[in-house]
């Protein structure tokens, strides 16, 4: 297993770093996290280091397998990686150009339950958001900067959330659920639900009772 490489950085295109190993002769392509490609050119010409991943990616159906090398600026990015793969439907190529911000950034809005902000990356669109979300929960400790904070902050976003509810288009909502023969107990504990799940968005009544209407049956 090739865990780190090192040498000359030949060329970046396209997400592929070419590097020329000292002493061998041999160019290696490595394939990197779209958030590291515009610096890396900058750094053509220059000695590179690269944490690796060595992994076979399926071609023609299966039908063969290719050797390829992914690189990473660090052993916290490659396990950032590593942990995002495990997401279904994120697959190495998808995680890769996915990670156009820092995957301290990502860590964040992942922990938070920023879905708004996650389904604006390339390849993670609402639904795959709201499924990392979800299946990396609790489990981002080791890359967020202060982990309490992070939580605290999530904390306050959902009282703020449950708290909208007396208010505005959540009310209206209740209401219209309560029309349509809902418990007001009932309806009120699935419009907090759609609200603390719904942070940072802006959503209207008639939305809210879409959502809500979904959960039927969650008590």
């Amino acid at each position: 297993m090739i865990s780190r490489i090192e040498g000359v950085l030949v060329d970046v295109v396209d997400g592929v770093a070419e590097v020329r190993v000292a002493g061998s002769g041999l160019v290696y392509e490595v394939l990197v996290p779209a958030c590291d490609a515009g610096d890396l050119m900058m750094r053509q010409g220059k000695e590179i280091a690269f944490v690796t991943l060595h992994y076979f990616e399926s071609q023609g159906q299966g039908s063969h397998f290719v050797p390829r090398l992914i690189g990473f600026s660090s052993r916290e990015q490659r396990d950032f990686f590593e942990l995002l793969t495990t997401v279904k439907g994120i697959g190495n190529r998808k995680a890769l150009r996915a990670m156009q911000v820092s995957h301290g950034r990502m860590a964040e809005a992942i922990a938070a339950g920023d879905a708004k902000f996650l389904s604006t990356l390339p390849e993670i669109g609402k639904r795959t958001a709201e499924s990392t979300i979800v299946e990396l929960k609790g489990k981002l400790d080791p890359f967020l900067k202060d982990p309490s904070a992070t939580r605290r902050a999530l904390e306050r976003s959902a009282v703020v959330a449950v708290t909208a509810v007396a208010t505005g288009p959540a009310a209206d909502a209740e209401d219209v659920l309560v029309a349509l023969g809902e418990q007001r107990a009932q309806a009120r504990a699935k419009v907090e639900r759609v609200m603390a799940a719904s942070v940072g968005e802006s959503i209207g009544a008639d939305e809210i009772v879409t959502r809500a209407l979904r959960t039927r049956g969650v008590q």
